[in-house]
């Protein structure tokens, strides 16, 4: 019977390991070639056996070598890694050295600014206090241009030079008529007297005026003490002149009662600071100083005594001001008509010899003596 399956046995060669034929080496084999003989699945299997260890042995490498890659890979990631720690070390210092460098800038602009600020400051306070100070020595100079202008306002009416030809009956009341004149009070040397006494002081002191027609004689102690004077002219006290002044006559006529305000009124006096005012009979009193009002009769601040008080002085820039009579008026007035004189003495306004200039002198501290003894011109 005819089987789709052919036979093994027919019509087809028997297999190789059943028919043996001899093996001959043509060259070398990678695994059977040395041997000579015929790979049979005996050495199949051995071979098989050794795959296992062999890819454990590749495995093996292979982990071998990737730990080498691996450390390999740490080590040079480790040195990077230093390397940018290094870097971040060395940008931190600069980090920092450049935040220094700031706060000293900013330190320094700080401290700058201030002494900008200090010295700008201080630049505006002396530049207005010069201005300040100039104000004043403005003002004080247009004050003491206005009182020169005054005074020789005063000088030109008063004309304080007179002269042989035209002489000043103001200053020398003895050339008036003794109608005007009125009588003469007081003891007087006759002519004869002073005319024998003359020649015997001429040679102690080297030189003295002549008496006058009216029979005045000079002193020639107080006019050697007069000359001495002014060949320097001065308002120390220290002189010898002006110490005889205020010894016998400035101090006593202006030692009033209050004795407090007197010395205030003398050094006003002095430093040429005190203002004498008219005051009128509807503003009479002021409420502004130490005065008692009883109908038109004050008390004088100086002498303490109720009378009718027509002036007032003030001190200085004080706005200040004491009611005082007609007889401390006078005395003032006399006093400060006294220094105004030797002011003008001593600014060189009068143009006068020594004996006329002393004539004048005596003659205010004869009105010095007369207010002190209670004399006074009658008001209107």
């Amino acid at each position: 019977m005819w089987s789709g399956e052919p036979h093994p046995d027919e019509g087809h060669p028997p297999p190789l390991e059943a028919v043996p034929v001899p093996w001959k080496s043509v060259g070398p084999c990678k695994s059977h070639r040395d041997s000579g003989l015929v790979e049979t699945p005996a050495g199949k299997e051995a071979q098989g056996e050794e795959d296992p260890a062999a890819t454990r042995l590749d495995v093996l490498r292979l982990r071998s070598s990737s730990m080498e890659i691996r450390e390999k890979g740490s080590e040079f990631l480790k040195e990077e890694l230093h390397k940018a720690q290094k870097e971040l070390k060395l940008k931190d210092a600069e980090c920092e050295r450049l935040c220094r460098v700031r706060g000293q800038l900013e330190r320094e602009l700080e401290e700058l600014t201030a002494s900008l600020f200090e010295e700008a400051h201080k630049m505006v306070r002396e530049a207005n206090m010069k201005q300040a100070a100039s104000e004043k020595q403005l003002k004080e100079t247009r004050g003491k241009i206005d009182m020169l202008q005054a005074e020789v306002t005063a000088l030109k009416t008063l004309v304080i030079t007179s002269t042989p030809a035209s002489p000043n009956r103001e200053l020398h009341p003895q050339l008036l008529s003794p109608t005007k004149a009125g009588p003469r009070k007081g003891h007087l040397r006759h002519n004869s007297t002073s005319s024998a006494l003359c020649p015997a002081v001429c040679t102690a002191v080297g030189h003295a005026p002549t008496p006058d027609k009216e029979g005045k004689e000079v002193d020639t102690t107080l006019f050697a003490e007069f000359q001495a004077w002014r060949e320097s002219p001065t308002l120390d006290k220290t002189s010898p002149f002006l110490e005889r002044v205020y010894r016998e006559d400035v101090g006593p006529c202006l030692d009033f009662t209050m004795q407090e305000l007197s010395a205030l009124v003398r050094a006003a006096v002095e430093d040429n600071t005190l203002t004498i005012e008219p005051v009128a009979s509807q503003t009479l009193p002021a409420v502004k100083v130490a005065a008692v009002e009883c109908g038109r009769t004050n008390t004088c601040a100086l002498s303490g005594l109720a009378c009718a008080c027509r002036h007032r002085i003030r001190l200085g820039d004080s706005e200040s001001h004491y009611y005082i009579s007609p007889s401390s008026r006078a005395r003032i007035t006399a006093v400060c008509n006294f220094f105004t004189y030797i002011r003008y003495i001593q600014q060189g306004l009068v143009r006068q010899d020594a004996e006329p200039m002393f004539w004048e002198i005596t003659r205010l501290r004869k009105e010095m003596s007369l207010a002190k003894l209670g004399f006074f011109p009658q008001e209107a």
